[in-house]
């Protein structure tokens, strides 16, 4: 089984502290509430919110996936870690067991964030990943955290 390892940073002007609680400790509510037209809900199927926690989230129907479910690897809301895999769903193929990603929020000098991604895509066997499925992913999820960026510019109260 091969692992292919892809690594990302997004700036925010929004602190750590505050991009964490939204886009990570509320994520469930959240997400759901401003991206109504792709996500439909976010619902904890085992577990407490901790590591070992199973997640599906259910995207609307003419999406591009019916659903996923992931499973929260590591969370630490001192240092701005969430670790999770995807174990479940559509962007799971013949070819990908798993992906996994590690990811942290750090401080950036102008008082911002710098959110650091490293997503691993565990193969099947010895097949080889395609590049523009990580790439059509890694675009998705540039989406997903502006979204979550934008809202929290729009509404300078929330999650202080």
């Amino acid at each position: 089984m091969g692992v292919f390892t892809y690594e990302s940073e997004v700036t925010s002007p929004i602190p750590p502290a505050r991009l964490y609680k939204a886009f990570v400790l509320d994520a469930d509510n959240l997400i759901p509430k401003i991206l109504p037209h792709a996500i439909k809900s976010a619902e904890i199927l085992e577990g407490n919110g901790g590591p070992g926690t199973i997640k599906k989230i259910t995207f609307h129907e003419g999406y591009q996936f019916k659903f996923i479910k992931h499973k929260i690897d590591a969370i630490d809301k001192e240092n701005y870690v969430y670790n999770y895999s995807v174990i479940e769903g559509q962007p799971l193929s013949d070819k990908i067991e798993k992906i996994s990603y590690e990811t942290k929020l750090v401080a950036s000098p102008d008082g911002g964030s710098i959110f650091k991604s490293i997503s691993k895509y565990h193969a099947k066997d010895d097949v080889e990943i395609n590049e523009e499925q990580i790439k059509a992913g890694k675009e998705k999820a540039s989406g997903l955290f502006k979204a979550v960026e934008g809202y929290l510019l729009a509404n300078p109260e929330a999650y202080n």
